[in-house]
């Protein structure tokens, strides 16, 4: 049994996602490509409603089957405040205070823009790279 023991390390260090395992370096590109459409996402998250930070990590988990940190989340938080692409207001439930992010117009009009940018031949790529007819 000793020797079944790099096999489990390798199978648990493996990424396993709907599609299939992946290499190191196939799971690397996923992420950065995902990390960075992160603050386009909170952007269109927070343009269906408001929301909480930890509403808001846990969306993204499920759009992107990834686990974004507080860590992670939370600085984009204040960086897209910071910006004045959203706005956050605090609210009292029971005994706590959360706060609740929403676009602002300059948000809106920022994510109009990236609309506009998936529209135009990258559109295209992205539909290749999704198996999607249309090419």
């Amino acid at each position: 049994m000793k020797n079944e023991e790099p096999i489990i390390t390798c199978i648990q260090n493996m990424l396993y996602t709907g599609v299939g395992f992946l290499t190191e370096a196939e799971d690397d590109l996923i992420r950065v490509t995902i990390r960075g459409l992160s603050r386009a996402i909170i952007l269109w998250l927070v343009n269906q409603k408001p929301m909480s930070g930890y509403k808001i990590t846990k969306e993204m988990l499920r759009l992107t089957e990834r686990r974004f940190s507080s860590g992670i989340v939370y600085p984009l938080l204040y960086e897209l405040e910071g910006k004045g692409l959203i706005t956050g207001e605090w609210v009292q439930k029971g005994r706590r205070r959360i706060k609740y992010y929403s676009i602002t117009e300059e948000g809106a009009r920022l994510l109009n823009s990236l609309r506009q940018l998936f529209e135009r031949p990258v559109r295209q790529v992205l539909k290749s790279i999704l198996g999607e007819p249309g090419i």
